[in-house]
């Protein structure tokens, strides 16, 4: 009878062990792997075009093909856009220097016209800073009906010092009326119908139905400047 010798096949205790923990160590750096590129395919799918934003049918020049342009469509007399207003600033403050941030004036009505053209008065007195948020506030706060040229001067002179014959000069102004205009060629362009809006680098609107709600707006706008960037 043949005996089976198993002295090279032995079994070893010790050998094993080492081996199931090789092969744990190896099945959780794959699993954690395969994790990690999940969340990652996530992150990129996340934002869908036609869902959370819209590309607009014909792109919309920017003011410097070097840079990415994110543009806030709003309005002094919305409540959403008063609401929203220091989410905004906060985002743009911390903007690289290839992101450059504009606001932009809506103009639905001959009342919104009137705030856009003091929106553009300050721009022209330089003295946006000063007046922007205090503008904000007088409507919304104070319920101040800055409709009216007189209280709307009140405000530039109460914040940045600015005279009457200063404010009526600027305000009246040819140049302030042109801005005007062309904001509203851009709202066309943009197809805005309600804001705040945001459109990236000319070419994707972005608005708080489509993203899930206001704030989540600038998740949406992080992920499309990061893949104009790139592009770039």
């Amino acid at each position: 009878m043949q005996i089976l010798r198993l002295s090279r096949f032995s079994f070893s205790p010790l050998s094993f062990l080492r081996g199931a923990k090789r092969f744990l160590l190896v099945a959780t750096v794959a699993a954690t792997v395969s994790a990690m590129l999940s969340t990652a395919a996530f992150a990129v799918d996340a934002f869908v075009e036609g869902e959370h934003y819209e590309r607009l049918p014909i792109p919309v020049n920017t003011a410097d093909s070097d840079t990415c342009e994110v543009v806030e469509v709003f309005s002094y007399l919305c409540i959403h856009c008063y609401n929203f207003d220091p989410a905004i600033t906060a985002w743009a403050a911390v903007q690289p220097d290839n992101v450059k941030f504009v606001r932009a004036p809506a103009i639905f009505s001959a009342d919104w016209e009137s705030l856009a053209q003091a929106y553009y008065t300050a721009e022209a007195l330089g003295v946006s800073e000063q007046v922007h948020m205090p503008i904000f506030n007088a409507i919304h706060a104070q319920q101040r009906d800055l409709r009216r040229p007189n209280l709307l001067a009140k405000v530039f002179a109460d914040e940045a010092s600015v005279s009457q014959e200063d404010f009526d000069q600027a305000y009246n102004s040819f140049s302030v009326r042109s801005r005007v205009q062309q904001a509203k060629a851009k709202g066309s362009a943009y197809r805005v119908t309600g804001v705040p809006t945001i459109i990236v680098n000319g070419k994707f609107r972005v608005d708080g139905r489509m993203a899930g709600n206001n704030t989540k707006m600038l998740e949406v706008v992080d992920y499309l400047v990061a893949m104009e960037t790139e592009t770039e």
